[in-house]
């Protein structure tokens, strides 16, 4: 009889206990996220429309898995822990608001930083078995809106040059207003020459090659609407003489940037657009030696279905007057026709642009298609494309790119991360 009671008495705490748990978790089940939010010390971005540099790529998809899924609280702690972490938050915790349907929620994660921190990040790391190593490490200290960053760099895949020296930012992420934020940049880079750019370089079209350059760079960005920013600034620039006596010795420029970024969600697909377009004009008034403008335009859009993701990027570029070797356009490198050599396309780039960007992804697995050219204005207009897979898995990407071309097959390796 005490058995037979004891079993009872068992089974009804298991019962009582269900009904104390399972209840909270179905009721919230019963909800959609409509959107999540996240904001910190001074900034929110919302994930279903906004981009913000501050979250990791690889993290925000994660956070932007939640909008159109059913509500999980497991989930929800999860993902506050990682951001903790990614931070280096002294807490982040998450709250419910009312979504504007019926049976919809809103998850907002707040973000507790602490007043002081200092983070060492690796904006670039790749090999590229045609041109080599490129790398760079920064250290940034953070106090309250205010960052202060000193870093290294050694690039040979950007640029027809190899830059090698230290960079260091101070921003203000809220400069009296969310909606405002301030930035001075210096750099200062000894540079390296391939043989072809070096035989090339006192081309008409090309100012000619220089030992080292020294940049300042102050910024304004603003908040306009949450989709669009817009940041204006002047670029200036001091280059010493190399091979050229005679060499101009600024390159001044004005600067604008317009970005629209844009987040469509429903429950089955996602969809991200983002738009640029970027103006440097230098000008006599800067006491600039050399006069020009360079104009740059991209547009991107993906497509995001459960793992499978296909996006489509597009970039053009046009540069009237003389500009200086930096600012002209290169394809052939880690991101534009991936597989070819940028100094077999053309050794000191040129003043016209134009490429695109085909990129398929299952999981971490990626296949893409590049195509593109880069001309001499009033010059012929070659048209080069490439294809490569490999894995990618956030920055993180290995990869085989080809050239496609007749005669030969001779790809090219790459592997490293690229923000």
């Amino acid at each position: 009889m005490k058995l037979a009671w004891l079993g009872c008495s068992l089974v009804f705490c298991s019962l009582l206990h269900a009904g104390t748990q399972d209840p909270e978790f179905n009721v919230n089940s019963r909800y959609t996220v409509e959107t999540v939010i996240v904001s910190g010390d001074g900034w929110t971005t919302n994930l279903a429309s906004d981009r913000d540099d501050k979250i990791s790529s690889g993290l925000r998809q994660q956070i932007a898995a939640l909008i159109g899924s059913k509500l999980n609280p497991g989930v929800l702690d999860d993902l506050a822990g990682k951001l903790r972490s990614e931070f280096q938050a002294r807490a982040v915790t998450h709250r419910l608001l009312r979504g504007a349907s019926p049976e919809y929620v809103q998850v907002m994660f707040e973000v507790k930083l602490r007043p002081t921190r200092f983070d060492v990040s690796v904006p670039k790391f790749l090999y590229d078995s045609r041109q080599g190593w490129s790398g760079a490490v920064e250290g940034t200290l953070s106090v309250r809106h205010n960052g202060f960053t000193f870093g290294l760099v050694s690039d040979g895949d950007e640029l027809a040059e190899r830059y090698t020296g230290m960079v260091a930012r101070y921003e203000n992420t809220r400069l009296g207003s969310d909606r405002v934020r301030l930035r001075f940049g210096f750099e200062t880079y000894h540079e390296q020459w391939n043989g072809n750019t070096r035989g090339d370089a006192t081309a008409p079209e090309a100012w000619g090659i220089y030992r080292a350059r020294q940049s300042f760079e102050p910024m304004v960005t603003f908040v306009v609407a949450k989709p669009l920013t817009v940041s204006v600034g002047a670029g200036f620039e001091r280059l010493e003489d190399g091979v050229l006596a005679a060499y101009p010795e600024a390159a001044n420029a004005l600067i604008t940037t317009l970005h629209y970024h844009r987040r469509l969600d429903d429950s089955e697909y996602q969809q991200e657009l983002d738009a640029d377009y970027n103006l440097r004009a230098a000008a006599r008034i800067l006491a600039s030696d050399l006069v020009y403008t360079r104009h740059r335009w991209g547009l991107r859009y993906a497509l995001t279905h459960g793992r499978h993701r296909l996006s489509d990027s597009f970039i053009a570029g046009a540069i009237a007057g003389r500009a200086p070797l930096f600012e002209r356009y290169v394809l052939g490198n880690s991101t534009t026709l991936r597989g070819w050599n940028k100094y077999e396309i053309d050794p000191v780039g040129g003043n016209r642009m134009v490429h695109n960007s085909v990129d398929y992804r299952y999981g971490c697995w990626q296949m893409f298609y590049d195509s593109g050219a880069v001309w001499e204005g009033g010059q012929p207009v070659i048209v080069r494309h490439s294809a490569g897979m490999g894995l990618r898995q956030g920055p993180l990407f290995v990869a085989v790119a080809f050239p496609l071309r007749e005669g030969r097959l001779d790809p090219i390796f790459m592997v490293g991360m690229n923000y």
